[in-house]
């Protein structure tokens, strides 16, 4: 048994709260309860759909013609509504070994120079992303279940990267403002000590 009490483990999945000043913070604030809508209603969605299907199959003997299109829309949904989602949060996986020989200074000069290369990344994906779907917009494709036309299922693809480099820009505008070093406009740069004696 433990001699030490076990520590609590910080929950960073309530209420979020920007950590930018006036109307960025605002927008940033508004994009993360969105997020959030979105993805918790994408794996919901998923879940029901699948479960629908199997006891379709095993109860009835057929399932769901249209299960597997459904499945795949809600993938992409949460993917790209998932990325915002894990940089606002800093859950991105970092390679921090030259990172983390850096004092402080250098810590946020150099998350700052990431921030906005990987902002600037983004938009490069969202601006590609967005002449994908253009090209699957004129060649008419649609889902042969559904019946919808397939560009539709790809316009998470700009609208995640977009939201992500907004994310990664306003983490630069974070660092340029403040004292500490900030992996996301709400999470300080640091790592916390949660394991416990068994």
């Amino acid at each position: 048994m433990s001699e030490h009490p076990q520590e609590a483990v910080e929950d960073d999945t309530g209420t979020y709260e920007s950590g930018l000043p006036g109307i960025l913070g605002t927008i940033d604030e508004w994009i993360a309860k969105t997020e959030a809508v979105m993805l918790a209603a994408g794996v919901i969605l998923m879940a029901i759909n699948t479960c629908i299907n199997v006891i379709g199959r095993f109860v009835f003997g057929e399932g769901l013609f249209f299960s597997g299109e459904i499945n795949r829309i809600l993938i992409i949904l949460i993917t790209f509504a998932g990325i915002g989602y894990a940089a606002r949060h800093g859950r991105h996986i970092r390679m921090s070994a030259v990172y983390d020989a850096f004092p402080a200074s250098g810590r946020k000069v150099l998350m700052i120079i990431i921030a906005l290369f990987t902002s600037v990344v983004m938009f490069f994906l969202c601006y590609y992303s967005y002449g994908y779907i253009e090209t699957l917009y004129s060649r008419g494709r649609i889902l042969p279940a559904l019946g919808l036309p397939i560009w539709w299922i790809y316009v998470w693809a700009p609208i995640g990267f977009a939201v992500t480099g907004i994310q990664y820009f306003l983490t630069a505008i974070k660092n340029f403002t403040s004292k500490d070093v900030y992996l996301s406009t709400g999470v300080v740069d640091g790592y916390a000590d949660t394991e416990s004696e068994v």
